[in-house]
């Protein structure tokens, strides 16, 4: 390659003339896409961020249930994320929000220190919200995403086995109609649990 093909190719950060300091594309990565949306593009990115919606948004809802919360936060469950990664994430092809797993840990977690869907029970949820944020925001800037390719696939597969088993055991009282008080366990159901 020459050095006058080399010097005329477009340079990360700069259009129009306008350079664009490299701290502030680290900061907002959305700066290198930004001018590249035009009508056509902006028409079909309607249309996938409707599509999205209409699955992740009832998603939200009831993952929101399923974790304990008022269903009010699932859907900012459902929306806050999306506009994060759509505007920070490194995918183009992603849909954020709830995951069934999250939820059940949380009510798993939380449901034995307050009553799901009280105040108190809020503000447990917002507070480990805040926490777990921090700590993934602390790791993403410390470049750490590589860590996840140590997880071994068994440890995975018993991560969603747990899960499943967690949902199916915090639906037996829906699914046969008894009553079973708050903080009961599965495993524990005497005294003055029950």
């Amino acid at each position: 390659m020459s050095s006058v093909s080399a010097a005329a190719a477009p340079q990360p950060g700069k259009s129009d003339g306008h350079a664009v300091p490299p701290w502030l594309l680290t900061l907002f990565p959305f700066l290198r896409w930004w001018r590249r949306v035009d009508r056509d593009t902006l028409k079909v990115d309607f249309l996938a961020g409707l599509t999205g919606a209409v699955v992740v948004l009832p998603q939200g809802v009831a993952f929101a249930t399923i974790a304990g919360m008022p269903p009010e936060y699932g859907l900012y469950a459902g929306i806050v994320p999306a506009i994060v990664a759509a505007l920070w994430g490194s995918s183009w092809h992603l849909v954020s929000g709830p995951t069934t797993a999250a939820s059940i840990v949380v009510y798993s977690g939380l449901s034995v220190m307050a009553e799901p869907g009280s105040v108190d029970y809020v503000r447990l949820a917002l507070t480990l919200t805040l926490m777990v944020g921090v700590l993934e925001l602390a790791m993403g800037l410390a470049r750490l995403g590589s860590l996840v390719n140590f997880i071994s696939h068994s440890v995975v597969v018993g991560f969603t086995a747990g899960a499943a088993f967690l949902i199916a055991a915090n639906q037996f009282k829906n699914f046969f109609g008894i009553e079973i008080p708050a903080g009961c366990t599965f495993t524990r159901c005497s005294g003055p649990c029950c």
